[in-house]
């Protein structure tokens, strides 16, 4: 796929990172007020679905955990409905945000199972459930990631982080689904290495590619654990990712934000 000609990624006056909200300009849109039901199927993604459109989103990073893992609350506008991915913990500190803007949260995705990036999603759904009064669903990673769902506490404990519970997700997902949540299409690509099971979320008209602990601004992964693959997560990333079109914002799990051309010029590892 490739972009179209003369489109480019604009930063809002608040660049994301460091807990900072985020507004993004041209190429973000919402498709969808209500809170919706989820609904999974496979498809193709084309260059079609990465035509860009003039309403922004917003995008808040809140890093959680002493690793400041990048959780993220996606949402159309203050008092408008949201996603969050990856909340590892500090889950106080995701619901007072949630609070603060009105928000009510249509699901909780999960790139992978390391307790830094889950360890406080099963009690984020627990409190939004009771709050909001209907269900808050706990979607992803792959299947091949439930053994790490199972210890994300005991992940957790092992580098310092108190509180995190293991968690169940109430969906997996596999390569291909598209998801829709808070009235949109996210596109998953299962991108194993760091950990088999890893997966990444792609919003075409958001032009944003959620993808957890696979690409770093000028590095990759982690593969060095008993279950890594270093040379299937080059591969996943390049089949994944860099096929997206250059303008694609990228929101790894940890650090500062990238894109993928600039992940395409200038990251040795792909």
């Amino acid at each position: 796929m490739r972009g179209r000609k003369g489109q480019s990624w604009k930063r809002g006056e608040s660049w994301v990172g460091r807990g900072r909200a985020g507004l993004f300009g041209a190429g973000l849109r919402v498709t969808g007020s209500g809170v919706s039901r989820f609904a999974y199927w496979v498809r193709a993604i084309d260059e079609d679905d990465f035509v860009p459109s003039s309403e922004p989103l917003h995008l808040k990073i809140l890093p959680v955990t002493p690793l400041r893992q990048n959780c993220s609350v996606l949402y159309d506008a203050p008092g408008g409905v949201g996603v969050v991915t990856d909340p590892g913990g500090n889950v106080e500190s995701i619901l007072r945000f949630i609070e603060a803007e009105g928000l009510r949260i249509d699901a909780i995705l999960l790139t992978h199972g390391h307790g830094d990036h889950v360890g406080g999603a099963d009690e984020l759904r627990e409190v939004l459930r009771a709050r909001q009064g209907d269900e808050v669903a706990v979607i992803g990673p792959d299947r091949r990631d439930a053994f790490l769902l199972a210890d994300a506490r005991g992940q957790a404990e092992r580098l310092g982080i108190m509180g995190a519970r293991d968690v169940q997700p109430d969906r997996y997902v596999e390569d291909g689904d598209v998801l829709t949540v808070m009235g949109r299409e996210m596109l998953v690509r299962h991108v194993p290495g760091h950990t088999p099971g890893h997966v990444v979320f792609i919003d075409p008209a958001a032009r944003l590619a959620l993808v957890g602990d696979t690409l770093f601004r000028g590095v990759i992964g982690r593969t060095d654990f008993s279950y890594g693959d270093h040379a299937a997560l080059v591969d996943g990333i390049r089949a994944a990712l860099m096929v997206l079109p250059d303008d694609v914002a990228v929101l790894p799990g940890h650090g500062m934000p990238t894109t993928i051309g600039a992940e395409r010029d200038g990251n040795p590892y792909i």
